[in-house]
C-alpha cells in the first residue's frame, strides 16, 4: 500500500505527522507536544460591579479594602483608566480588546435591536481572551457573574454558544444574568443549573472565592507548571446590597456626616496620597441630589444605612479577595502573578432619588413612604433586605466626577484599576497616569504572555507602563457612546455631551475639557475653542463610522421592546412545566404577575390527600406560591410586606384539574380567582401585580428559594408521583414598560 505521511484529514487529526504502513513494522507513531507555555506569568482578573472610582480605600474612601489596597502598595494604581458605562460592554471589551460596538455589544444582553452593534452577544467571529490562552496551554476559569449571554439563551436547555465554556474557559461557576441575590443565587456550573447552597453562614462572594480558589488548587495539581487565567466576577458591588450585619453595623457613624462631606473628604485624601494632581477640584453636585443638610433626621437615618449596606458589602468582597491571595502566596505563585482589580462602570444611580430598602420597589416601579422604607430598616444588608444606595452616594462612589454609570462623563467611564505583579513591577506603590481603556487588557496580558491576538483589536498593550512612569500612552483617541450620550478623548482634549431621548442629536451641546490641566473636568472651554470642539466632533464620526457605532440609538428600552414580540419564554402563550424539572430563571421574565394567565395543574386524584408547593416564584421578601396544606388550596402573593392570602376551604373530594387564574388590570391590581376543576372556590385582590417580586425565578414542585410562603418550613416539595404538570397560559401581553423598566435598573 502506498505510505501516509502526515496527510491532512487522515484519520481524526489533520495535525498528525506519522507514517502509515501496512503494518505497526512499517509505520511510525507521532504524540504532539501538548501546548505548553513555560514560564508564561498567571493571570487574575477581579472585576467588581458599580464600584466607584473612589470606593476603594487605596482610592480615597473611608471604606476599608485593605487586600486591595496591598496590591495597590505592591503594585500600580492607573488614575486615568476607562471603561464603557455599562457592565455587559465593558466585559465584552475587557475579554475581546475590541471596542464594544464593534464587538456586538452596544448595550446589553436584554437588547437585540438586530442591528449588528446590538446584538445581546459578542459576534461569534470574535476569539475571547480565556479561549486565546487556552489554544496555548493556559487553563481558563471563572467564578462569578458573566452576563455576555442573549437573556432567552438563559436556560437549562440554552442554547449554550454564548455560554462561558464555548468562549474558551475550561470551567466556570457563577450566575449569567446581570445581577443576583447575594444569599439565593441562581447560579450554574459549567452549562448546567445548581442549586443555591444556602445555609446560616452563606453569601455568593465568598462561595466566589472558594471556587476560585479550588480552581486554582486543581490546576496545580494536575496541570503542574502550565500557567492559568482567572477571571473572579463578584457580584458585589451592584444591587442588591446584601452583606452579613457586622460588617454594616461598622460603617453606621462612619456616614453620619453624609454624601457631600464624604466627597470633599475623599477629594483631599486623593490629593494627599498624590492620586489626583494637587488643583484637582470637585465637580458640582449632580442633578436631581440634594444637600445633605436638606434632608430631615429620617432620611438622613435611612441613606446612612444604605451606605454602610454599600460599604459592608464591598469590605466582604474585598475579604474574599484577600483570601484568593492569600491562596496564591501560600502556594508560592502569587509573585509570578498577574492580578487586576477594577469596577466595570461608575457607581449606580438606579437606586433613585431616596435609596430604598427593597430594590423590588425601585424595579418593580412600586412607590414606597419614607416610613414604609424606615419599617424595613433592620433588615437592610440582610436575606430579607435587599437594599440600593440613593443617588447622592453614588455621587459620592464617583468622587470627584460628574454623573454615574450609563454616562459618558467621568462618573460613567473612570474606573480604579490596580495591577499587581512581583516578577515584572518595579517599585511597588507607584501611580500611573497614562490613558488606558478596557480594550488595552487583553492585548496586554497578550503581549505579556508572548503571544498574538488571533484578529484585530482595537487596544494596545500597556505593559511598557509597568516599568516606566513617563510611557507614552498607547493610543491617541478613544471615543464613547451610551443611549445617545457621546464622548471623545484625544491627546488630553476631551468633548463630551448628555443627549435628551428624542432629540437631534445635531443639536446636543459638547463640552470641551483640558484633561491634562483639569483632572476632574471641571471647567468647560468650548466656548473658547469652537473650532477644537468642532474637529473633534468630527473625529467622533470617523471613529464612530469605524466602529460600527452606527445607528445611533436613543430609543428607551419600553420602545425597543415593543419593536417585536419578546424572545425565549416571554413569547410563548403557553407553557408547560413538568415535576423534578430545572429552575425557571429570573432572565425569562415570565416570574412575576405582570400578565393575565392562567395556571393550570394536574395531580394524581389517588395520590390525595397531599401536601406541598404546586408552584413557587420568588422568596422570602417577594413572590407568589401556589400550595395544598391541610386539604386546602391556598394561594398566596408578596410585595414590598404585603401579603395577599387566598383560600379555597376544605377540599372534600381528590381534584384532577386545580390552579388560578389572575386578571392584571390597567392599574396594576389583579384579582386572583382559585378554581378546582371548573368551580371557583376563592379570590383575592392583589393591590399591586409587577414583573419582579424578587431576585429569584420559579420552581416547580416545591419552594426552593427563601420561601415565599411562613405557613410551612423548608422548600415544602409536594411528594413524588403527585404532579403531573402546571401550564401557564397567558392571557395578554407582557406590560412592556415594566419589563423595560426594571431591566434597565437590573443592569
Amino acid at each position: 500500500m502506498a505510505e501516509l505521511t502526515g496527510v491532512p484529514g487522515y484519520g481524526t487529526d489533520p495535525a498528525w505527522q506519522g507514517r502509515i504502513g501496512r503494518t505497526v513494522a512499517e509505520s511510525s507513531s507521532y504524540w504532539p507536544e501538548p501546548p505548553s507555555r513555560p514560564g508564561a506569568p498567571n493571570v487574575v482578573l477581579v472585576v467588581l460591579d458599580d464600584t466607584g472610582w473612589s470606593d476603594f480605600g487605596c482610592f480615597g474612601s473611608e471604606i476599608s479594602t485593605p487586600a486591595i489596597d496591598r496590591l495597590a502598595a505592591g503594585g500600580l494604581r492607573y488614575t486615568n483608566f476607562h471603561v464603557t458605562p455599562l457592565c455587559a460592554p465593558t466585559r465584552a471589551s475587557l475579554l475581546t480588546g475590541r471596542n464594544h460596538h464593534a464587538a456586538g455589544m452596544r448595550f446589553l444582553p436584554s437588547a437585540d435591536t438586530g442591528f449588528p452593534n446590538s446584538r445581546g452577544r459578542v459576534h461569534p467571529g470574535i476569539e475571547l481572551l480565556p479561549s486565546r490562552l487556552r489554544r496555548d496551554g493556559y487553563g481558563t476559569y471563572l467564578a462569578g457573574k458573566w452576563h455576555l449571554a442573549p437573556l432567552p439563551e438563559i436556560s437549562p436547555a440554552g442554547p449554550f454558544g454564548n455560554w462561558p465554556l464555548a468562549k474558551g474557559f475550561d470551567r466556570f461557576y457563577g450566575f449569567l444574568d446581570g445581577c443576583t441575590d447575594q444569599y439565593v443565587p441562581e447560579l450554574y456550573e459549567d452549562n448546567h443549573p445548581v442549586d443555591p447552597p444556602g445555609g446560616a453562614d452563606y453569601h455568593l462572594s465568598a462561595d466566589l472565592a472558594d471556587r476560585a480558589i479550588g480552581f486554582v488548587r486543581d490546576h496545580l495539581a494536575f496541570r503542574p507548571g502550565s500557567p492559568f487565567f482567572l477571571q473572579l466576577a463578584l457580584g458585589a458591588t451592584h444591587a442588591p446590597f446584601q452583606v452579613p450585619r457586622p460588617y454594616l453595623e461598622r460603617y453606621l457613624g462612619v456616614f453620619e456626616k453624609g454624601w457631600d462631606r464624604t466627597r470633599e473628604d475623599r477629594l483631599r485624601r486623593q490629593r494627599k496620597s498624590g492620586l489626583v494632581p494637587p488643583e484637582t477640584e470637585l465637580t458640582e453636585r449632580n442633578p436631581g441630589v440634594p444637600a445633605w443638610d436638606t434632608l430631615s433626621a429620617e432620611q438622613q437615618r435611612l441613606a446612612v444605612r444604605l451606605q454602610a449596606a454599600f460599604a459592608g458589602f464591598l469590605e466582604h468582597a474585598d475579604a474574599q479577595v484577600g483570601r484568593v491571595l492569600d491562596a496564591l502566596r501560600d502556594w508560592g505563585i502569587l509573585d509570578d502573578t498577574i492580578v487586576l482589580v477594577l469596577s466595570d462602570n461608575g457607581a449606580s444611580p438606579e437606586g433613585g432619588a431616596a435609596g430604598t430598602a427593597d430594590l423590588n420597589s425601585a424595579y418593580g416601579r412600586v412607590e414606597q413612604t419614607l416610613d414604609q422604607e424606615l419599617a424595613r430598616l433592620d433588615r437592610i444588608g440582610g436575606p430579607d433586605g435587599p437594599a440600593h444606595y440613593p443617588q447622592g452616594w453614588a455621587s459620592a462612589g464617583n468622587t470627584p466626577f460628574r454623573r454615574y454609570k450609563q454616562f459618558v462623563d467621568l462618573g460613567g467611564i473612570r474606573s480604579p484599576l490596580v495591577v499587581h505583579w512581583p516578577a515584572g513591577i518595579d517599585g511597588g506603590g507607584q501611580t500611573r497616569t497614562q490613558f488606558v481603556h478596557a480594550i488595552d487588557i487583553m492585548p496586554t496580558l497578550l503581549e505579556l504572555a508572548c503571544l498574538e491576538p488571533s484578529g484585530p483589536v482595537d487596544g494596545r498593550s500597556i505593559a511598557k507602563t509597568f516599568a516606566d512612569p513617563d510611557a507614552p500612552s498607547a493610543r491617541d483617541t478613544q471615543y464613547f457612546e451610551m443611549l445617545g450620550h457621546r464622548a471623545i478623548w484625544h491627546r488630553g482634549w476631551k468633548a463630551v455631551t448628555i443627549h435628551t431621548p428624542g432629540a437631534s442629536f445635531d443639536a446636543d451641546t459638547w463640552r470641551l475639557y483640558d484633561t491634562a490641566a483639569d483632572f476632574s473636568e471641571c471647567h468647560d472651554i468650548a466656548a473658547h475653542r469652537p473650532e477644537l470642539v468642532n474637529e473633534l466632533r468630527r473625529l467622533w464620526e470617523r471613529e464612530a463610522e469605524a466602529n460600527d457605532v452606527f445607528p445611533l440609538d436613543d430609543r428607551p428600552l419600553v420602545t425597543l421592546l415593543g419593536l417585536r414580540a419578546p424572545q425565549g419564554l416571554m413569547a410563548l402563550r403557553r407553557l408547560v412545566l413538568r415535576p423534578g424539572q430545572s429552575h425557571v430563571p429570573l432572565a425569562s421574565r415570565i416570574t412575576g404577575t405582570d400578565r393575565s394567565m392562567r395556571v393550570d395543574a394536574r395531580i394524581r386524584p389517588d395520590a390525595w390527600p397531599a401536601e406541598g408547593v404546586i408552584l413557587a416564584s420568588g422568596g422570602s421578601y417577594g413572590g407568589y406560591v401556589l400550595y395544598l396544606l391541610r386539604q386546602e388550596l391556598v394561594f398566596e402573593h408578596l410585595l414590598l410586606d404585603e401579603r395577599i392570602t387566598c383560600r379555597s376551604g376544605p377540599i372534600a373530594e381528590a381534584p384532577r384539574q386545580l390552579g388560578f387564574t389572575l386578571s392584571r388590570k390597567p392599574d396594576r391590581t389583579a384579582k386572583v380567582e382559585l378554581f378546582l376543576g371548573s368551580e371557583t372556590v376563592g379570590e383575592a385582590l392583589i393591590p399591586v401585580a409587577a414583573g419582579r417580586l424578587s431576585c429569584y425565578g420559579l420552581d416547580v414542585g416545591r419552594d426552593k428559594g427563601s420561601q415565599v410562603s411562613t405557613a410551612y418550613q423548608g422548600e415544602f416539595a409536594l411528594p413524588d408521583g403527585v404532579l403531573e404538570s402546571v401550564t401557564l397560559e397567558y392571557l395578554d401581553s407582557s406590560q412592556a414598560e415594566e419589563i423595560a423598566e426594571g431591566l434597565e435598573r437590573e443592569q
